[in-house]
């Protein structure tokens, strides 16, 4: 069991690290269906909380790049850059739907189970950033791995009401996308860009989670 689970391991680090390959030859091998699986992993980062490990910027960019690529490219491109916003956004918007309205129908009882990924007083210092923080809570979090899977279900909670959450839910899903799909398309083709790809993954990921770690650092130093 261990090896399987190792082997797994293995193969999503490979994944993230040579996302742009991999893409490449999944647009190969189905064209214009990438589309459809491009949007059920992007709905389901961003909408089950079970699955908050799927590859999300990175993927956003790679994306962009491969389209940028063109007809001529290897991958045989079938990728428009401005229809991948479009999907994008949807799976994003529709995503974080569903998470909310978990929160909202069944979140208490999940809670109330003290489940080690839902711990109450989680729920409770989060509700406390959103109602510090207001809606930008929301648009953050989307540049965030991990955190933007949860911040919808927290809400849904009661972190924050439906009408304000969607606002803000749009203006992010339209900023996190519109940001690493076009990026990915005018500076994904760099020759410095293709040559370091993973480089440039690893890069990405590091600059997702400096919020994280500024806001421990912050809760650290008001400890001492």
């Amino acid at each position: 069991m261990q090896g399987n689970e190792f082997d797994w391991l293995k193969f999503f680090v490979d994944f993230v690290l040579h996302i742009d390959k991999h893409l490449a030859e999944l647009v190969r091998n189905y064209q214009s269906w990438t589309y459809a699986i491009l949007f059920i992993i992007v709905f389901c980062e961003t909408g089950l909380v079970v699955t908050p490990f799927l590859p999300g910027d990175s993927l956003l960019f790679a994306a962009g790049s491969i389209a940028a690529l063109g007809t001529g490219n290897q991958a045989g491109s079938a990728l428009d850059p401005n229809l991948l916003f479009v999907i994008f956004v949807s799976a994003a918007l529709l995503g974080d739907n569903v998470n909310y309205w978990i929160g909202h129908f069944i979140g208490n009882r999940v809670l109330s189970s003290n489940n080690r990924f839902f711990k109450k007083e989680y729920v409770d210092k989060t509700h406390r950033f959103y109602e510090k923080h207001g809606g930008k809570t929301v648009i953050i979090a989307r540049f965030v791995p991990i955190i933007r899977t949860f911040a919808p279900f927290v809400a849904g909670v009661g972190a924050m009401r439906y009408s304000k959450f969607i606002t803000y839910c749009v203006i992010g899903a339209v900023l996190w996308v519109g940001i690493f799909v076009y990026a990915g398309y005018f500076f994904g083709t760099l020759p410095f860009i293709q040559r370091n790809f993973s480089l440039v993954v690893v890069v990405i990921i590091l600059i997702s989670v400096v919020p994280i770690i500024i806001e421990i650092l912050k809760s650290k130093l008001k400890k001492v």
